[in-house]
């Protein structure tokens, strides 16, 4: 079956060579969620994009114009086999100067990105940036490493890892937490707390890899994740935090994953799919400067 294209674009804005950005669907879900149904996420945030005005309002912009092509999807369904498939297809688009955007699935689907990425950038200056409700640190879960639980346990062997809007982890995993490296949602959305933004770009260095959980946002906002917590971020608070991490650093791509589609609630999918080209023209803007 045909690949749908984000924003239900003319070809004319969608043809690979001429593309800026490319969208790499990675429909795998793995076991030990609550909340079953990851692997609809890729397919129900392009639908939901078909329906949304891909012009910016805040900066009167319109990224799409740049080309998105929307690739096939990566369907193994071996996590290994899904990784490597993952870290082989982002590491051609990144030699061939695109975007990638990996659209999840679970979060495991971002370890290959991670991969890609510090073997391109190799000595070059790259954080990557977890967004997300769970430290995701467990060497372990389940019996593999290839968990939703540990995939920033892999992060951190390729690169220097910062996580924002965490409120949840095992004991284990608070012992591992590297100092100044993890901001808490509380901490973020404390109104008191003046200093913790000065700090938290202080540690970014020039180039991004963003990679989010949709969990990081409160469910009362983003209620279609497996598995959701209380005290997460709000919509504006989470664009403005993006904002600045555009202006202060290169974003050089992003993982978006854990959407959960719901039946009878398609709120959510809008959502992931404004949050998609959101970051879209973030980097489409900065480039313009």
């Amino acid at each position: 079956m045909k690949q749908k294209q984000f924003g239900s674009l003319p070809v004319q804005l969608t043809n690979f060579e001429n593309a800026k950005f490319v969208i790499l669907p990675v429909p795998f879900e793995g076991p030990g969620h609550v909340f079953k149904g990851s692997d609809k996420g890729p397919e129900a945030l392009i639908d939901a994009s078909a329906s949304i005005d891909l012009y910016d309002i805040h900066s009167d912009s319109e990224a799409y114009k740049a080309g998105i092509h929307t690739a096939e999807a990566v369907r193994e369904r071996s996590p290994e086999k899904m990784v490597k498939e993952v870290q082989a297809r982002t590491l051609q688009l990144l030699k061939k100067k695109k975007f990638p955007v990996i659209v999840g699935g679970e979060h495991t689907v971002a370890i290959g990105a991670f991969r890609a990425f510090a073997d391109y950038y190799k000595d070059k200056d790259l954080t990557i940036l977890q967004f997300d409700a769970h430290a995701a640190g467990s060497a372990e879960a389940g019996g593999t490493a290839y968990h939703h639980h540990c995939v920033m346990k892999h992060a951190a062997v390729h690169a220097p890892v910062l996580q924002a809007g965490i409120r949840s982890m095992s004991l284990a995993e608070r012992e591992d937490v590297e100092p100044g490296r993890m901001f808490y949602a509380g901490s973020m959305l404390d109104g008191s707390n003046k200093t913790w933004m000065y700090d938290f770009l202080n540690k970014l260095t020039r180039n991004v890899f963003i990679t989010i959980d949709l969990d990081v946002l409160d469910p009362s906002l983003m209620p279609a994740v497996a598995t959701p917590e209380p005290g997460g971020l709000q919509w504006s608070g989470f664009i403005e935090i993006l904002t600045k991490v555009s202006e202060k650093s290169n974003i050089a791509g992003v993982c978006i994953a854990g959407l959960v589609p719901i039946k009878y609630n398609k709120a959510p999918n809008f959502i992931a799919a404004r949050l998609l080209n959101t970051i879209l023209t973030l980097r489409y803007t900065s480039a313009l400067k």
